[in-house]
């Protein structure tokens, strides 16, 4: 028995008792059993209301997340469709502030030259291959061009048609070596060729030959079409004199000209489709 009272049963016992008597004591103070049994009771299921709380939280969080995330994703999708409207405006915007600058040049070259007849046309193709930059525009005979129209920008000569397809044409420029320009120097009136010529073309350059030996051209001299022979208006801008070097032979100079329009990257040209003097003949009766 005394072994009883030393074990550690009897002392958790002991402590059960002195706890329940508390809470029976207290009861007694503050209300009766009832208080008791709900105190009681009370502990008993504290757990798990701890439990089903959390659960209820966390139940109420998980759904709160979906929520956001489909509200987000909504939220997303419509910032997505203000992008694309934006985009789509922004491209349109530009397309017209292009085509508003190019009718303005157009405008002006037009003006300065009242005989010319224009088909406005835009670059599609172009061949990396080919070292004197031809190109491809997208508009052919359906469109009143034809073969050796000559091809311009606001800022000067560009080639000649050489090829026309219903719907396309190819054009040559002013650095191919089969090109051959009528031209002259506005400040000396010296008049020459000018010609492509395989080793300037790769820095974009053409020749102007022959010039007298004693020619005063130099760097910065406007060169001008002459008109000659009628495959090309007259006065018409090339470019300006780089420099000025004698042939190898001695007997003449010629001027490395680079060209006024920018031929390597240009995207929109004006063919000329009719001008006076064109081919050679007097075309004014079709200006009456």
């Amino acid at each position: 028995m005394q072994d009883f009272f030393k074990s550690s049963r009897f002392k958790i016992l002991s402590a059960l008792l002195v706890v329940l008597f508390a809470f029976m004591l207290r009861a007694t103070l503050t209300g009766g059993a009832s208080v008791l049994v709900s105190e009681i009771f009370g502990m008993a299921t504290q757990p798990f209301v701890s439990i089903s709380s959390s659960l209820s939280k966390g139940t109420a969080s998980f759904l709160g997340s979906f929520v956001n995330t489909n509200e987000i994703s909504r939220e997303n999708e419509e910032l997505r469709e203000q992008v694309r409207e934006l985009n789509e405006k922004l491209a349109a915007f530009e397309q017209y502030k292009h085509e508003n600058e190019y009718l303005r040049e157009y405008l002006e070259v037009k003006e300065q030259n009242p005989d010319f007849k224009f088909e406005t046309a835009e670059v599609i193709q172009r061949d990396p291959n080919n070292r004197f930059c031809s190109f491809m525009i997208d508009k052919g005979s359906l469109s009143g061009i034809e073969y050796l129209d000559p091809v311009i920008t606001a800022d000067g000569l560009v080639g000649r048609v050489v090829e026309v397809g219903y719907t396309y044409s190819k054009v040559a420029t002013i650095l191919d070596v089969e090109m051959d320009v009528g031209c002259y120097d506005v400040r000396t009136r010296d008049t020459g060729v000018l010609e492509g010529d395989a080793a300037l073309a790769a820095d974009g350059m053409c020749k102007m030959s022959p010039l007298p030996r004693e020619t005063v051209a130099a760097k910065g001299d406007l060169i001008l079409t002459t008109g000659i022979g009628g495959l090309f208006p007259k006065d018409i801008m090339i470019g300006k004199i780089q420099h000025v070097s004698v042939e190898s032979h001695g007997k003449s100079t010629y001027a490395v000209v680079k060209p006024a329009a920018q031929i390597a990257t240009l995207t929109d040209v004006m063919v000329i489709t009719d001008f006076l003097g064109q081919g050679g003949i007097n075309n004014a009766e079709n200006y009456e």
